[in-house]
């Protein structure tokens, strides 16, 4: 695994943006494992379909574009295999 570590120099809107952002991803990733615990059988597609239901129903959700909502379901598909390894 490669890391990098940088030092970012922005302004306070800047780094509460991006606090939002962060905690909107959680949102989403949290909640699709809520989906899968609640309804076994349920797949990694149907966890991107409930990416876009979560953007339709909770308006902070809709502020983040498509593919960073995407990559959020898809760390809760990765995190549900990784956890049955």
């Amino acid at each position: 695994m490669i890391i990098l570590e940088f030092k970012a120099k922005g302004k306070k809107s800047q780094y509460s943006a991006i606090d939002e952002a962060i905690r909107t991803v959680k949102f989403i990733r949290n909640s699709c494992i809520r989906l899968w615990l609640d309804n076994k059988g349920t797949s990694k597609s149907d966890l991107s379909r409930y990416s876009k239901i979560l953007a339709k129903e909770f308006p902070f959700a809709n502020e983040l574009n498509s593919t960073a909502r995407q990559a959020a379901s898809e760390r809760a598909w990765s995190s549900i295999v990784r956890f049955y390894r």
